[in-house]
């Protein structure tokens, strides 16, 4: 089926703890349906000038267009680091249940 408004979101934390927490407010406030934690990720990137490294935990956000906004502010507002990584991806193709899974999820009030 092809995606109406689906996105895939990606963003860093620094531990899983901040990680969970991130995925529990996000899940919470209803900014996506679904949060994967992918533990065991070594971030390398250039940071006020200088290469870095750090260990990190990375989040899969699956979400629809119409919450990107609202997400990437609660990140903002919600994350540790000083720029967090939000980088949002449309999905083009997806099972059709799944991606109804994924829109209804964030329509039904809980």
């Amino acid at each position: 089926m092809k995606a109406r408004g689906t996105t895939v979101v990606f963003v860093t934390a620094p531990s899983r703890k901040v990680a969970e927490r991130l995925a529990k407010g996000i899940l919470s406030k209803k900014l996506a349906a679904c949060v994967n934690l992918i533990p065991g990720i070594r971030s390398w990137y250039w940071w006020k000038g200088k290469v870095a490294s750090d260990p990190e935990v990375f989040l899969v956000i699956k979400t629809v267009a119409s919450r990107l906004e609202s997400l990437r502010r609660w990140i903002r507002a919600n994350h540790p680091y000083e720029l967090p990584e939000f980088l949002a991806l449309p999905v083009a193709y997806g099972d059709a249940s799944y991606l109804k899974w994924i829109e209804s999820s964030l329509l039904k009030s809980h």
